[in-house]
């Protein structure tokens, strides 16, 4: 399938989704005790618990930075993961990884960098209103116009959102990156039509029906189970 039909068709997934229902993580979804630490080491090994170790060692050790050092921090963190297709990590075609599978898994696709360390950031005190997860069409990908997602951040409502990528290491904004074309954007209170830079106009209603984002939350706290 084309690029541009796999964007339409999910974008026509997302303008069904509930505007209304916030999904945050928390403390059971982020810290990691020493029961949850001991089964992702014998599922996955002593590397897997030492990731795991390390972004719990990053959230605690980051909450009294300013937001702009929150950001590259995360960014930082999480680039370091190597990137890893669906098909060949999860063997699907599609799968929303929470940030401990991906640590534990060493692995992950574009979905799960921006998921991650949306999650992280919500987590070091960011507001969910300045994070949304963004699908765009990354033009200097092969093939052309590939779907992509990044996690964008709005320092203010309206302003030029700052965007987290895996592709490079830099936290660029969003005027620089003219490689990339935004679609639609969402996080746990919305869903928005993208336009060129901006913020973008707002969907209402819904239903909370999408399968990607509630499989990925009911997961949350209970992926080594």
């Amino acid at each position: 399938m084309r690029p541009h039909s796999i964007l339409c068709l999910l974008l026509g997934a997302w303008l069904a989704v509930v505007t209304t229902a916030a999904v945050y993580p928390d403390s059971t979804a982020i810290a990691l005790n020493a029961r949850r630490l001991e089964a992702a080491e014998k599922k996955f090994g002593s590397k897997a618990r030492d990731r795991l170790e390390a972004w719990q060692a990053l959230v605690g050790s980051s909450r009294a930075l300013s937001e702009s050092e929150k950001l590259r921090a995360t960014n930082d963190f999480f680039n370091q993961i190597p990137f890893v297709s669906d098909a060949e990590h999860w063997q699907t075609n599609d799968y929303w990884a929470t940030p401990s599978e991906m640590l534990a898994t060493n692995g992950g696709d574009c979905e799960d960098f921006s998921i991650a360390k949306y999650f992280t950031l919500i987590a070091l005190g960011v507001p969910v209103g300045k994070l949304r997860i963004t699908y765009v069409k990354a033009l200097n990908w092969n093939p052309i116009n590939q779907a992509h997602m990044v996690l964008t951040y709005y320092e203010t409502p309206g302003a030029v959102p700052l965007v987290l990528d895996n592709l490079i290491p830099e936290i660029r904004p969003a005027s620089k990156r003219p490689d990339l074309i935004p679609v639609y954007a969402f996080n746990g209170s919305g869903l928005w039509l993208a336009k060129e830079r901006g913020e973008g106009k707002s969907v209402a209603g819904g239903s909370n029906n999408i399968a990607f984002w509630r499989q990925l939350n009911a997961r949350m706290g209970r992926e080594f189970d």
